[in-house]
């Protein structure tokens, strides 16, 4: 009877110590899933910059996103270096700053390239976050949470936007202009901004930039309302 009870309380205790084990397992299991879904959202909230607050931090170095209401997006971060990404961070985005190449016939890659290049040549301190092409193209050159070197005092509180042309005049392809119009709505959109608070390069420093929006006033409060009315849609 004695060496019963042994057997009878030792399997007992065995039992007491599988179900422990059991328990050990299932919280280790929910634990590692807890950490993956963690760190799998974090990761997809630094790729895409989904979240409710704060501003979109692209990290990849080279990738197509789109955000819905945006267009698509070529993500070529600039090098960080002192002349074209100086990594400082944007505390808070108050307006968007429109401006245009001032050179015709150059593309979107193009002038990211020139972007890049000045880490080199150290010739000038010049970026902006985004780059529109003549095809309407977009290329992001600085993450939306860094300062680009655009817009003079307001680098510190707005995000940029170049956009290549044809020719002198300085006016956009209809393809540039769609993309720019999308763009800036879905960024007024992001940000909780308005057209009120889209400004042009001009409204800064007294700068022909953009050429054609600076010279044809009609067509600068069209493409505000255009951008308002895409921003509402959203």
């Amino acid at each position: 009877m004695q060496h019963k009870g042994k057997r009878y309380r030792y399997s007992r205790m065995t039992r007491k110590r599988r179900r422990a084990q059991v328990r050990r397992r299932i919280l280790a299991a929910v634990a590692v899933v807890g950490v993956c879904a963690l760190g799998l959202g974090f990761g997809v909230q630094q790729l895409t910059g989904i979240g409710q607050s704060g501003p979109v931090d692209i990290q990849a170095d080279t990738t197509s996103v789109q955000w819905e209401g945006a267009p698509p997006i070529n993500v070529e971060l600039l090098t960080p270096n002192e002349w074209s990404r100086p990594q400082i961070a944007l505390q808070q985005i108050d307006g968007i700053v429109v401006h245009y190449t001032a050179n015709p016939g150059s593309t979107a890659q193009q002038n990211h390239d020139y972007f890049e290049g000045l880490k080199d040549s150290q010739s000038t301190k010049a970026s902006s976050h985004f780059i529109i092409g003549l095809d309407g193209e977009v290329i992001q050159c600085i993450p939306s949470s860094e300062w680009a070197y655009a817009s003079n005092n307001r680098n510190s509180d707005t995000l940029s936007i170049e956009c290549c042309h044809p020719d002198e005049s300085g006016q956009f392809t209809n393809a540039t202009y769609q993309s720019l119009v999308q763009l800036t709505g879905w960024l007024c959109h992001r940000f909780g901004l308005s057209s009120e608070d889209v400004i042009r390069h001009y409204d800064v420093t007294g700068k022909d930039c953009p050429k054609y929006f600076v010279e044809h006033e009609d067509a600068w409060v069209q493409f505000r309302q255009d951008v308002q009315d895409y921003a509402d849609s959203l």
